[in-house]
């Protein structure tokens, strides 16, 4: 069971909670960043961090199936963006929100950064899921 919790004394987070809470005994996945890069390994998008976003968000979706779970059981996200500007931070928070990844909500951090590992690369996420107990795997 994952309980979302947003703090009635802090200031209300639009789309994301404060905190996930996950019962004791539940499994984990610590996922790597996802990245903007296909299947050759070549960056999609090159300039465009909503492109690089939506493309960073379905090879999540293949790292959660892989591990048996999905976009609405992930609990924290990081999301990293390549700038400085408000407007493409929440840019690439729309493409997030649009994915699903944000129902529950899970929580969250939305960074601006530097730089980041592949040349060309504007944006990346790791998130950490439960993965929900199959039937026959208990």
């Amino acid at each position: 069971m994952i309980q979302r919790v947003t703090v009635p004394a802090l200031f209300p987070p639009p789309a994301y909670a404060h905190a996930s809470v996950v019962e004791a005994g539940t499994k984990l996945a610590f996922l790597a960043g996802a990245v903007p890069l296909d299947a050759e390994g070549e960056i999609v998008g090159p300039g465009d961090p909503v492109q690089q976003a939506e493309q960073v968000i379905a090879n999540l979706r293949e790292q959660l199936a892989a591990v048996g779970s999905d976009l609405a059981h992930v609990v924290a996200t990081d999301v990293y963006v390549v700038s400085s500007e408000p407007s493409v931070l929440s840019a690439v928070w729309e493409v997030v929100e649009a994915s699903g990844l944000s129902t529950g909500p899970h929580s969250s951090t939305l960074l601006g950064v530097a730089c980041l590992g592949y040349t060309g690369q504007l944006v990346e996420i790791t998130a950490t899921a439960v993965v929900p107990e199959q039937e026959g795997n208990r």
